[in-house]
């Protein structure tokens, strides 16, 4: 199949060209981007006419829980954890397969409609949620969610170890990495093993680390340590680790990370509405630490709009620092294409668009009265777009969503679905 872009505005991310240019085609064969020119004369199946659009790299979500799609603005009035004690975990003790494959299935669409081409997602009844990002074409790293509260730790790994033998090589849009839960959901020999499981694979470890205060205090307590940042240099040292949130962390810790093989997955949306705090990003990004970007859930961040993630990232570092030079909007780009990329090892396939990788590619229209006149394309894009200005989706060359329609998942299905879960098990 061959597929030709014509007469994009490009934003390819990719440092060795400008960072915008005008007028130009890109050819994509089969799963992979083919040519990029001004000119492009050749025989294709399909053309695709981007005058006066964005056309960039589909963005990367690098913490999510997406089957939490149907638990959508339940948070409300809540703490964290009584949330989750009193509301979340009653109803997810009564989830089936079925139910799992059908919420993920709705976060599925919403991440085309919305521009996310790939995500990195932590949860349980993990097979069903594959199979949802396979029939709708979403590219995903996913795991089993690890933690041992109840003595249950090496079944979790079993599980988890038993789909990345069926799925590895087999799937070019599916790939693992070791999804612990928490260093407070588990223990040292526990943790130990999930480490060796990582080894064995060689595979990223992702975790969700200081994200509030008590489960801050909680680690220092269990562990017996001054900073949870120990933990991460004793057991992780020369790993590749994903950590989501990180929020509180303070300037000392923050440093001292920065020696380590570590990636932020900055969640902001769910970090305010759970009262968590704001991650100083800016300052990690100073010390070198690549932060990538993340929605979580939809039960606590809302929606998987990256488009919305990346203004409330950009807005918050230059509140809390009181300097309007922090995070210009084109770094905001950075963090949710390239950036989450590089977090999941995927740099070598997606997060630019460059001749020879993957075709994950979006196309945005700017026709818009929010984005009207255009004087600085990237901060419109940051700042006033949304992901009801993508038109066009494509993972690994094939178009998911074209003109705003999408071409293979029948939505009104999945709505029905969903609302006849939630009503049964609340």
């Amino acid at each position: 199949m061959k597929i030709l872009i014509k007469n994009a505005n490009l934003i390819s991310m990719d440092n060795k060209r400008p960072q915008i240019e005008e007028g130009i085609n890109i050819l994509i064969e089969d799963t992979k981007v083919k040519r990029i020119d001004k000119t492009i004369e050749e025989d294709v199946d399909k053309v695709i006419d981007a005058t006066g659009k964005v056309v960039m790299p589909g963005l990367i979500n690098t913490h999510s829980h997406i089957p939490m799609s149907i638990f959508r603005e339940t948070v409300d009035g809540y703490i964290t954890q009584d949330w989750l004690e009193q509301k979340i975990w009653p109803m997810e003790d009564k989830l089936t397969n079925e139910d799992i494959y059908y919420a993920s299935l709705l976060s599925c669409i919403e991440m085309i409609k919305t521009g996310t081409t790939t995500i990195n997602d932590m949860y349980f009844m993990t097979k069903d949620i594959v199979k949802a990002a396979v029939d709708t074409g979403v590219r995903m790293q996913t795991t089993r969610t690890l933690m041992d509260l109840i003595g249950d730790g090496d079944i979790r790994i079993q599980e988890l170890e038993e789909l990345i033998k069926e799925y590895s090589n087999k799937k070019e849009t599916i790939s693992f990495n070791i999804g612990i839960h928490g260093f407070y959901t588990t223990n040292a020999p526990y943790i130990k093993k999930c480490v060796e499981l990582a080894r064995k694979y060689k595979l990223p470890i992702h975790i969700h680390f200081c994200e509030n205060s008590k489960e801050k205090e909680d680690i220092k307590n269990a562990y017996n340590v001054e900073s949870p940042v120990e933990l991460i240099k004793k057991y992780f040292k020369g790993m590749h680790v994903i950590l989501a949130h990180s929020v509180k962390l303070d300037e000392k810790e923050i440093c001292e990370l920065a020696n380590e093989k570590i990636y932020i997955s900055h969640c902001p949306v769910s970090n305010l509405k759970l009262g968590c705090g704001i991650a100083n990003i800016s300052y990690m990004k100073e010390q070198g630490i690549t932060v990538t970007l993340g929605t979580d859930g939809q039960g606590s961040g809302s929606n998987l709009d990256l488009f919305e993630s990346m203004k409330y990232t950009a807005l918050l570092q230059k509140g809390i620092t009181e300097n309007p030079k922090k995070l210009p909007a084109y770094e905001v780009l950075k963090i949710a294409t390239i950036n989450g990329a590089k977090a999941l090892g995927l740099e070598e396939k997606i997060g630019i668009i460059e001749e020879g990788k993957n075709a994950d590619i979006i196309i945005i229209n700017l026709n818009d009265v929010t984005t009207k006149p255009i004087n600085n394309i990237f901060a419109e894009i940051v700042y006033n777009v949304k992901g009801t200005n993508v038109e066009t989706t494509i993972v690994n060359g094939k178009v998911l969503m074209e003109n705003k329609e999408l071409l293979f998942i029948n939505e009104d299905e999945v709505y029905k679905k969903c609302e006849e879960i939630i009503e049964r098990i609340s």
